[in-house]
Formats: C-alpha cells, structure tokens, sequence
C-alpha cells in the first residue's frame, strides 16, 4: 500500500487560533521563542516551519501540533513500510511519517523524514535532545558555528537548546531517522482543525476556527 502525502497549510490556523486567545503576535514570539518576523511569514504561508519549531507554536497556543495537521493515529504501536500516513507542513519538499506510539509517561517522539533537494530549513532551538541518522542521500547541518555535511550511516545526537538548521544542497532527496525527546503531538480537547479519517473510513468533524484578520 503506496503512502499519500497529506499537506497542511497552517498559516491561517495559528492567526485563528492566536485570534481567538486575543493574543499578539509579540505575546506569540516570545511565548514560543520565535521571532515575530518568521512569525508572522508562517502566518501568511511564506515559511514553513518544521515539526520542532510547530511544536513550540502549539504548546504557546494551548494545542497540540495535532491541532494543525491531519495527524495519523496515535493508538498503535506498529507501523509498517508503505502503509503510514506521510505528511507535510506548508513546504511539500519536507514529508514526515510517524514511527513513535503515545502512551502513559513517554517522553520520545520519532519519524522518518524525507527532505527534497534545495530544502533548507529555519534555525530552530528549543527544549529536548535530538537524535538523527541518515539512511538515504546527503545533508549539510549546522550547529551553532558548525558546519557538517553528514551521509548514510551517519548519526548525531545533540541538545535541541543549540541553534540548528539543515539543508539538502545535492541532487538527491535524502531520508533520515529522527527521534527526540520533544513532544510534538498530544491530544487535547480543541482537537484537529482538520478533518482527519477513521481506520473504518468515517469522517471525523474537524472544529470551527475562528477566521477573523
């Protein structure tokens, strides 16, 4: 079973959702540690934040990063090649699928990321350890003031709290193994501001956000 790649566009939720707290895009920034300027691009669609840096703007939101994805389903522990759900976050160059089960006291979160050729993603910092191998392909990541271009079979294992970024600036996609202790999805009664399926191919109603400039 061929997985399909579901986009999200999540500009128009956060101002929705920030709208309806009456909060800032200042109270926003700081309260995520993000600058208002990127801010306010990923509110209009213009940047595309990465998982980490979507996380930061939910837990400031009071959500989780579910709120703003089509999350798959986080009751089953197996996953199985071609079957998990692959999904994006504005930029279709970067896909996610999701390895890591939620259950009582656990505290690591895990995909597999596929990153197109040209990507380069934002400088991100934030709570957490990350651990990152690669499986396929070529990334130049940066670390502070450290430059390092890292291939198959390569890993790094370093605190989320350093200045980090990454960039795919060869030919090829490359595909790694992510896992973190930052949590990225967790359930909450705002729910999804998507309308996800069911494993039984139910709908499930997405709830009404506020659309107000």
């Amino acid at each position: 079973m061929t997985s399909m790649l579901q986009a999200a566009r999540v500009g128009a939720l956060i101002r929705a959702r920030r709208h309806a707290l009456r909060m800032t895009l200042q109270t926003l920034g700081q309260e995520a540690g993000i600058s208002v300027g990127y801010l306010s691009q990923v509110e209009r669609d213009q940047a595309s934040p990465s998982i980490s840096t979507l996380a930061s703007v939910a837990r400031a939101l009071k959500v989780g990063v579910d709120y703003f994805i089509a999350a798959p389903s986080t009751q089953d522990a197996l996953t199985r090649g071609g079957e998990r759900m692959r999904f994006s976050v504005n930029d279709p160059r970067i896909s996610y699928e999701r390895l890591h089960a939620e259950f009582p006291g656990n505290v690591m979160s895990s995909f597999l990321i596929t990153i197109a050729p040209g990507y380069r993603s934002e400088i991100a910092n934030h709570e957490g350890e990350e651990l990152v191998v690669v499986l396929d392909g070529h990334l130049m990541l940066r670390i502070e003031d450290d430059e390092m271009q890292i291939g198959p079979g390569d890993s790094i294992h370093f605190r989320g709290n350093r200045s980090h970024s990454w960039a795919n600036d060869s030919d090829s996609p490359a595909r790694l193994l992510w896992a973190g202790t930052l949590t990225m999805f967790r359930s909450s009664q705002e729910g999804s501001a998507f309308q996800t399926v069911r494993p039984d191919g139910t709908e499930m109603p997405a709830p009404k956000a506020d659309e107000q400039e």
